[in-house]
């Protein structure tokens, strides 16, 4: 995931993410650098990269991406935990002035509530206010994740590759 920021009272908790605000104990985590060879093979499951409009990297770019990620002290990441495991990865950073969210959860984990629960958690730790999510309009499963979490449509946008986003912010 890109570069982050994050506000002062957010960088506090950025090892220990806030319990989740749909109950429980909270499914986010530090990024282990163990961490990265699951999200790899994540990224690489065809359907989950064709469900988001993401073709997945080769290895070494993949890695260099995330060192560099790591590396930035404003960068927000977090793995997410699902029953002791690697569920995926959750993220905010700054692009073009405005703070960005992201995600990407393994295909094994689908279906579970996980997504919904790692982005309410990440709204509860970033103030920062608006963010903005941008999803291709044809993964319905994100954009409702987004909704749940109290996201709202205000654009869409054509890329330069021809996939048709939303633009999807909270505020």
């Amino acid at each position: 995931m890109p570069a982050a920021s994050r506000s002062a009272s957010s960088a506090q908790t950025r090892g220990r993410p806030a319990a989740s605000t749909l109950g429980g104990m909270g499914v986010l985590r530090e990024v282990l650098e163990a961490d990265l060879p699951v999200f790899y093979e994540h990224e690489r499951d065809p359907e989950a990269s064709a469900m988001a409009a993401f073709p997945s990297r080769d290895r070494d770019a993949f890695m260099a991406h995330w060192a560099r990620t790591l590396a930035n002290d404003s960068a927000l990441t977090w793995t997410i935990v699902c029953d002791g495991e690697v569920g995926g990865n959750i993220g905010c950073w700054e692009a073009d002035g405005r703070k960005l969210v992201g995600y990407w959860i393994g295909r094994e984990f689908w279906g579970r509530g996980l997504a919904t629960e790692a982005l309410a958690e990440l709204v509860d730790i970033v103030d920062a206010r608006p963010l903005q999510a941008e999803v291709v309009t044809t993964n319905v499963a994100s954009i409702r994740v987004l909704e749940k979490c109290g996201f709202a449509q205000v654009d869409s946008h054509v890329g330069a590759d021809g996939i048709e986003e939303l633009v999807l912010e909270l505020r």
